[in-house]
């Protein structure tokens, strides 16, 4: 009996502490190289007076180099002022175990693309692609994210991550902070 009931034990405790499964969004190699990239996430979300901003965080590895592509969409129904990215911008993360990560931005200036919507609203839709350094993202793979900060062309500008949250757009629930705990081992 005492072993069929540590057998159970066993069983649910595997269950229990399960790995979410990889969400693999694209995976391919052609004669340029090899490119993996998972679904995209929302990580950010903050509605208040009208006007929106959501942040999607992609993790992804091209020809062995990982980086985080974000997609950044701001929604009102005034003016947005556009944050611009340039070779200088960067985004750091801060850890609870209180390690800071630093990402580089990958690409040329930009300051998103303007869209106005048929129901009359502004959106701006901010891609861009951050490389990881070698030293520093391993402690993302054992830590959780608590703040993000990132330092655009003309400012710098914070986003506090929420340890779960629902969001108003598709009424999922999102973790933010563990997102490159869950995330990382995808890569290994």
């Amino acid at each position: 009996m005492k072993k069929i009931i540590l057998a159970l034990f066993i069983l649910t405790s595997f269950s229990i502490f399960a790995q979410k499964p990889c969400e693999i969004d694209r995976e391919f190699t052609d004669s340029l190289g090899s490119y993996k990239s998972l679904k995209q996430q929302l990580i950010f979300e903050r509605s208040f007076a009208g006007n929106s901003n959501r942040i999607y965080f992609t993790l992804s590895i091209s020809n062995g180099i990982l980086s985080l592509e974000t997609e950044m969409l701001q929604q009102s129904n005034e003016f947005i002022k556009a944050n611009c990215l340039d070779q200088k911008s960067k985004i750091y993360l801060q850890l609870a175990n209180g390690k800071i990560v630093t990402l580089l931005y990958n690409g040329i200036e930009t300051c998103g693309t303007l869209i106005r919507s048929e129901d009359g609203k502004n959106n701006r839709i901010t891609s861009a692609t951050f490389l990881f350094s070698k030293e520093n993202f391993e402690h993302l793979k054992t830590s959780k994210v608590t703040f993000m900060r990132i330092q655009y062309a003309g400012e710098t500008v914070d986003y506090p991550f929420k340890t779960s949250f629902t969001s108003e757009l598709d009424g999922k629930t999102y973790e933010p902070e563990k997102y490159f705990i869950e995330n990382l081992k995808c890569f290994n």
